[in-house]
């Protein structure tokens, strides 16, 4: 294990230079961790399930959107960069009204991006922000483009933190065909009376908000408040520190773990425990935990899946990570497709034409052809043949499993 430990501490090598000017914050040492590893085990083992190599723990059920998001058969538009709320703990700047973007592509025109999500058949459609409710007219546009051009079975739902929703809007997305809305009642004040607004319009009402350690008692007494204001899931989110809210959470006590990002410990063990708490008193409500290692790992390889298996060769091999593998016995290396709706300077690429818009692509190592001769090739085929419980120690052998396979589990702390 001594080379994914020092692939770890790299991240915290990456995590302490990224906020250095930040010295009051506390990176969780030693001690702590072995304290807070023994109280995730004992909540994790009450949790009824888990899902997707044991990174999203859930009570009771979750969405159709939350299932397809792992399985990498989801786009989420994001209608606007701007939003009208003030959270602490958004993890992004929320200041500009950009176009609808998604993965990096603009879409100035709705047919074009439903055409978009019809070619790579995608599953779900998802409408966030920034508040989409800003843009209601546009968000209402999209999700009618999507249905009329998409397949009828595409799943639909839109993020919302509540502050501007009101019946007539949900009675007009209804019609258009969402099926789901998701409410951040962090944005106000953890009241529940937009979301009230929207029961039996909206055939599923989702609550979707950071986990805050300092809220876990109120989550407590408010989930039978929730239940009875139509609310069908709790989606946990994990708090992860960046360089647009590093002001406001480094004001809190938090503990933050290092990993591709920095990741707040409290806040995990404030999901865990309350699916703990709903499930030792039988709360008809689903609660899934939507933790950071199942956010950085399932998205990513589930857009890298969808674009390489609609956009690779015949021939080429892809891993379960999303990456193509070349391997010819004598040597391996490892490439991604990227995809562009404007041609960019320098880079050999191919393009493809939709009816409403040109899209470019170019396959770029992300690991150059390493020589190999027939004691490491053995290893590798055995590595390529199963997955193996136990990360290999050989750094190539190491690299090799990080691209082929999505990491199990919440890491120990």
């Amino acid at each position: 294990m001594e080379t994914y430990y020092n692939w770890l501490n790299q991240l915290v090598n990456n995590n302490k230079s990224a906020f250095s000017e930040w010295t009051n914050l506390k990176w969780l040492n030693s001690y702590a961790a072995h304290e807070a590893q023994e109280k995730k085990v004992v909540l994790l083992e009450k949790a009824e399930n888990i899902l997707f190599k044991g990174t999203k723990p859930y009570y009771k059920q979750i969405s159709n959107g939350c299932k397809l998001c792992g399985l990498g058969q989801w786009s989420c538009l994001f209608i606007t960069g701007k939003c009208n709320a003030s959270c602490f703990y958004c993890p992004a700047s929320q200041q500009e009204d950009h176009l609808p973007t998604t993965q990096n592509l603009s879409f100035a025109d709705p047919a074009e991006f439903a055409e978009y999500v019809d070619h790579f058949r995608f599953k779900g459609v998802s409408f966030s922000g920034g508040e989409p409710l800003l843009q209601f007219d546009r968000t209402l546009s999209y999700l009618k483009q999507v249905r009329r051009k998409c397949n009828p079975d595409t799943y639909i739902w839109m993020y919302t933190n509540g502050i501007l929703a009101e019946t007539q809007k949900f009675r007009k997305l209804a019609a258009a065909g969402i099926n789901e809305v998701r409410f951040d009642i962090g944005a106000t004040a953890f009241r529940l009376d937009k979301i009230a607004a929207a029961k039996g319009i909206i055939p599923v009402i989702t609550i979707e908000i950071p986990a805050v350690p300092e809220e876990l008692e109120r989550l407590k007494k408010l989930l039978p408040e929730m239940v009875k204001a139509g609310v069908s899931n709790l989606n946990l989110h994990q708090l992860r520190l960046t360089q647009h809210n590093v002001k406001q959470l480094a004001k809190h006590n938090y503990t933050y773990i290092h990993a591709e990002q920095p990741v707040v410990l409290e806040s995990e063990l404030a999901a865990l425990e309350l699916i703990a708490y709903a499930h030792e008193h039988s709360i008809d409500i689903g609660i899934n935990y939507c933790s950071f290692h199942f956010k950085n790992r399932f998205q990513k390889a589930g857009f890298r899946n969808k674009v390489a298996t609609a956009l690779a060769n015949d021939e080429d091999v892809l891993t379960q990570n999303g990456y193509i593998r070349r391997y010819n016995g004598t040597g391996i290396g490892y490439e991604s497709i990227r995809i562009f709706d404007v041609k960019p300077d320098g880079l050999a690429v191919q393009e493809f034409q939709l009816k409403n818009k040109t899209y470019y692509y170019s396959r770029q190592a992300v690991m150059n052809t390493v020589a190999i001769d027939s004691t490491m090739k053995d290893k590798i085929d055995r590595l390529l043949a199963a997955e193996p419980t136990d990360i290999p120690d050989d750094p190539l052998l190491f690299r090799i499993w990080q691209l082929e396979y999505i990491e199990s589990g919440l890491r120990e702390y």
